[in-house]
């Protein structure tokens, strides 16, 4: 899988979301290898979405195309300032990826941290994921050697500050402070995430 991360600011989200519309609409049918988007608006205005592809060339194909140069350029002027980009292929799916079923997704972007430590993490929660309802999936994807951005999909927003508050197992409490002493995490809260 090859994901692009396009992030940015609006002071218009239905406008981004209605152009976001136009493109699975227009330009979707054409683009080969596309797998799917994840995207949103959060309260304070700025936007992410995460596109993923079947691989890097499908991408790019995508990108060379005159329709996807032009609906761009309209999306563009939809951002306040620059939109920025990153893009990767060292991407873990969790929990089975994420879901179209979502009603609410968190975005955590990290820097700064220990990647065995966070696959450690991962597998020790595996076995409780049953006990987090609300989490229905994710997505990490790694930006460079100690950063990265996991895409985590929950049925509501209401159900998820639920889960978070829940006790956690014993095996994982200790984890989970050595975790929570790791690098800096910057969170977006899609409350209507445009899942396709």
């Amino acid at each position: 899988m090859f994901v692009q991360v396009i992030e940015g600011k609006t002071s218009d989200p239905a406008a981004i979301i209605e152009h976001g519309d136009r493109w699975q609409q227009e330009l979707r049918p054409g683009a080969i290898g596309y797998l799917g988007v994840t995207a949103g608006v959060a309260a304070d205005g700025r936007t992410v979405a995460i596109v993923r592809f079947e691989d890097e060339a499908s991408a790019r194909a995508n990108a060379e195309r005159p329709e996807q140069t032009q609906w761009f350029e309209g999306m563009a002027k939809l951002y306040d300032g620059e939109p920025t980009f990153i893009e990767s292929s060292d991407v873990t799916q969790w929990m089975g990826g994420g879901s179209d079923d979502a009603g609410f997704v968190q975005v955590m972007k990290s820097t700064g941290v220990d990647r065995a430590q966070v696959e450690k993490m991962d597998a020790a929660f595996e076995p409780f994921a049953d006990q987090r309802p609300d989490l229905l999936g994710g997505l990490r994807i790694w930006t460079g050697p100690d950063s990265c951005i996991d895409v985590a999909y929950f049925t509501t927003e209401q159900e998820a500050r639920k889960g978070e508050q829940a006790a956690l197992p014993d095996e994982l409490k200790e984890l989970m402070s050595e975790f929570e002493g790791m690098g800096e995490t910057e969170y977006l809260d899609l409350t209507d995430p445009q899942l396709r």
